[in-house]
């Protein structure tokens, strides 16, 4: 089963993030409803890693907190440009519940992260054309900003590969403490 954890988006914000997925030769668009801010890959485990994993996503203790969508930008590879993204503003709360969410993975026996946690949302995949169009997209979205966004839950998802891109199911759904308590 290959599975990631994630916070999933309201509507809006996924509509808002779509309306900006064009005009980028080589860009494969994030179909708006799998648009989300993954907290943690785990790729193939089984069913038995899955059940520890859900038994310790259960235990995190953490309240929800709001998040801000702010600009966009591009992951690449010596000069190939393989992903674009939303970024997130830098969020205490987001970064705790990430930690939570990794130290709990790690208890329940998934290997530990090796990268540093960079929040995102991405917008595109492939051999993205490093070229005026891409420059364009990037300046035209630089100040880019939705939100406050709030965040109440965290998701375990399934990711189903097939030929026409990933199918995402959520498997299970963690609340948070409401905010303010």
């Amino acid at each position: 089963m290959r599975l990631f954890i994630a916070l999933c988006l309201p509507e809006e914000v996924r509509e808002a993030l779509a309306s900006l997925c064009a005009g980028v030769p080589g860009a494969r668009w994030v179909p708006e409803d799998n648009l989300h801010l993954t907290l943690r890959f785990l790729g193939e485990i089984d069913n038995h890693l899955a059940a520890d994993v859900d038994d310790m996503l259960h235990a995190i203790d953490a309240r929800g907190f709001e998040l801000t969508i702010a600009g966009v930008g591009a992951f690449t590879e010596g000069r190939r440009v393989n992903a674009l993204w939303a970024g997130v503003q830098p969020n205490e709360a987001l970064t705790r519940l990430q930690a939570k969410v990794d130290q709990a993975v790690v208890r329940a026996g998934v290997a530990p992260e090796r990268r540093k946690f960079r929040p995102h949302v991405t917008l595109a995949r492939g051999r993205i054309d490093n070229g005026p169009k891409l420059e364009q997209f990037l300046v035209r979205h630089a100040l880019l900003r939705i939100g406050p966004v709030p965040i109440e839950d965290f998701t375990l998802f399934s990711s189903h590969l097939q030929t026409s891109g990933a199918l995402y199911a959520p498997e299970v759904v963690y609340p948070l403490e409401p905010r303010g308590l």
